[in-house]
Parts: C-alpha cells; sequence; structure tokens
C-alpha cells in the first residue's frame, strides 16, 4: 500500500486520535499541520527551514505547478520532491479549489473543466483523468481526487447536483490513477447540508480510497456552522484510515478540527498575514506594523522560543515589514508556522498523554477569544 495510516490512541471523551501516516517520504505525526506551498515553495521559506520547523508533509497544487514550470519540467527533474530539494511528504490538491475561486476564468461541464490561465490567457482543459496523471507526474505522496463545491448561501439542489457530480469524478478519478507509491484520497462534499454529507460520504467509502477528506467548508459559513457538519461528517469516515480538513488553519479550528479526529489540516492563513506583518500569539493576533511597536524591544511573542523571538525585537521587525525588506517577510512567516506547529506538537502530547479533554477545555476559549473572529483561510 501506498501509505499507511497506524491509530496510536484515541481520547476516552472526544473524538481526538493520535496516528502516524507513513509514506515514501518519512512519517508524519498526526494531528498535523501542512504549510500551503501552492507553487512548489512556501512564501518566503527554504526547505531547510521547514525542516527544522519539524514539517512532515507539505502542500502544492497541481493547477498552479501545471502552468508553470509545467508537469514536464517537474517529471524531467525526478519529481516535484527533488525540484524542491523536500525530502518529507508532499500532498497534491486537484486544482478543485481553483474550480470554486476562478469563476471567471473556468467554464465547468459534466466532462470536465476549461481554464483560462489568469497567466496568459491561454486555454487548458482539465478532466479528472487528466488531473490523476498530472499529480501522477509531480509525484506526491497524496493526491487529491478532481472535486467541485459552491459558495456558502448555495440553494440545495445546485449543491446536490455538486455531489452527484463529485462521485461521478471520484470514480473517474479512481480508474485512472496509476501509481502504488501514491495515495489516492476522496472528498466529502455536501455544503451545510448534513443528508448531502452523507450521501458524499457514504457514495466515497464505497469506493474504498486510502484516506478521505472533507471539503467545501471555510467558504463564507460561521464557524459554529462548519463546526456541526465536522461533528456530523467525520464519524461517517472509516476510522483506520487518515482524515483531512481542507482549507482550515486559524487556532481555535485546528483545535476544534482535531477535537472530532481529523488528522490533516492545511491554510494559507499563516502564511499570508505573516507578509501583511500580522503575527499570531499567546495573546492572539499582533500587527507589527503598528506605530505603538516603533520602538519595542521585546520579542513577538514573550513565550514563544522560535528563534525568531529568541534574537529579534518588535522595532526590528516592524522596521524591516514597514520598509519592504524581504528578511521581515522570512521573519514573520517562519514565526508563524512555529506557532502553529507548537500548538499541534500540544495537541498531540495531550491525546498521548490522556489529557487532550482538559487541554481542550482549557484552551478553547483562549482561542476563540483570539482567534475566533478571524475570517475564511481559504487561498
Amino acid at each position: 500500500m501506498s501509505i499507511y495510516y497506524e491509530l496510536i490512541r484515541r481520547c476516552a471523551r472526544t473524538g481526538a486520535r493520535r496516528g502516524r501516516l507513513k509514506t515514501k517520504h518519512g512519517t508524519v505525526e498526526t494531528p498535523a499541520f501542512m504549510p500551503v506551498g501552492t507553487q512548489g515553495t512556501v512564501k518566503a521559506m527554504s526547505s531547510p527551514e521547514l525542516a527544522e520547523l519539524k514539517t512532515e508533509m507539505l502542500l502544492a497544487n497541481s493547477y498552479h505547478l501545471y502552468l508553470r514550470p509545467g508537469v514536464e519540467v517537474i517529471a524531467r527533474a525526478g519529481g516535484l520532491h527533488k525540484l524542491m530539494q523536500w525530502p518529507g511528504g508532499i500532498l497534491t490538491d486537484s486544482g478543485g479549489f481553483q474550480i470554486f475561486s476562478l469563476g471567471n476564468l473556468r467554464k465547468i461541464e459534466d466532462e470536465g473543466v476549461t481554464f483560462t490561465s489568469h497567466i496568459d490567457g491561454s486555454t487548458h482543459y482539465f478532466t479528472p483523468e487528466r488531473v490523476v496523471r498530472i499529480q501522477n507526474l509531480l509525484g506526491s505522496d497524496v493526491a487529491m481526487v478532481l472535486d467541485y463545491f459552491l459558495p456558502h448561501g448555495s440553494g440545495h439542489s445546485e449543491v446536490e447536483a455538486a455531489v452527484k457530480r463529485v462521485t461521478r469524478w471520484a470514480r473517474r478519478c479512481l480508474k485512472s490513477h496509476l501509481r502504488e507509491d501514491q495515495a489516492l484520497f476522496g472528498i466529502v462534499q455536501g455544503g451545510v447540508y448534513q443528508h448531502l454529507r452523507e450521501r458524499s460520504a457514504e457514495e466515497l467509502v464505497a469506493l474504498d480510497f486510502p484516506g478521505y477528506a472533507v471539503g467545501g467548508l471555510s467558504v463564507g459559513e460561521p464557524k459554529a456552522q462548519m463546526y456541526e457538519i465536522l461533528e456530523h461528517t467525520v464519524p461517517l469516515l472509516p476510522p483506520e484510515k487518515p482524515r483531512y480538513l481542507m482549507g482550515v488553519g486559524s487556532p481555535d479550528a485546528l483545535l476544534e478540527g482535531a477535537r472530532w479526529g481529523l488528522d490533516l489540516f492545511d491554510c494559507v492563513l499563516p502564511t499570508r498575514i505573516a507578509r501583511n506583518g500580522r503575527v499570531m500569539t499567546s495573546r492572539g493576533y499582533l500587527n507589527i506594523r503598528n506605530a505603538v511597536y516603533a520602538a519595542d524591544m521585546t520579542p513577538l511573542d514573550e513565550t514563544c522560543d522560535c528563534p525568531v523571538c529568541r534574537n529579534y525585537s518588535r522595532a526590528y521587525i516592524r522596521h524591516l515589514i514597514n520598509a519592504g525588506e524581504i528578511l521581515g517577510m522570512r521573519l514573520t512567516t517562519y514565526h508563524n508556522l512555529y506557532y502553529l506547529s507548537r500548538l499541534m506538537r500540544e495537541i498531540r502530547a495531550a491525546i498521548d498523554e490522556d489529557r487532550f479533554e482538559r487541554y481542550y477545555r482549557r484552551m478553547k476559549p483562549l482561542l476563540e477569544q483570539h482567534y475566533g473572529g478571524a475570517g475564511k483561510c481559504r487561498s
């Protein structure tokens, strides 16, 4: 089998669980957050720096890599791992989110999707089969089926039709998947309609994918509603297989996702806000651009032991960010990814030591106070 998921421990009173996802490029301790490297790089970070952060798997995007540098170039390099010089795991998204986000640049039909490139206006036809072939050439450890979902507020009939299409496309992806050293995950859709989530999960579980994702969330719905969907949907997925929540990465949502037994998470949030001078701290978001930090010689977060907080002051980082210096964005990005890496380590330790329920009760109000009002996580 291309990947092997080992369930280590369950929390007795919640759905939280500890696991290990074993791939050809190493083991991922779960629950785990995957930094987003859409175009074959996590913006402002090198591969050795990601390794310093104990990153074990990251996400890249098939659609963007297909456009540039092109799958032929990547295949000639020996695959995405070798091109990036990244030794750890890689999960590649299929382009399903681009179907959602590039509405004015695509035309969707039952057979596939025609995209107009945002780079040069050229047209490209993506079918479920072609998306799988692209990911086969990229050589990622986990590939995703081509999926389709609608924005929050869409009507029942529209979402029902999308769920039917997702299942048809998933069957076609599974039939065309060739790499034995790569796992193909199915994606459960259904919007905020619980019975459609049930139908999607039932149809995809019957296809026996090696892993499953919950998609179509963090697209405008209130967090409370997203949590209700997770509570209802996650138990429908096979407990012996890995579970991935797509596009969610605010600290409060990561804690809640872990509570319901999800194993993998990704989001552009920590790196995107970092480049704009917004950092995550034990007291919530801090906008380092603010004038109040101009002469502040304290670290970004006095409770943080990352190299950025050990060595640099708020005043210096503010100066770098406001001056447009690349180093400023690198430092804030490193810190934010470290913050989430530490949070996930704490969650794993709490499950390992049979104290997750206490940890959850303590952290939930704090994280909701600091991060509960954060907007969408999606790219």
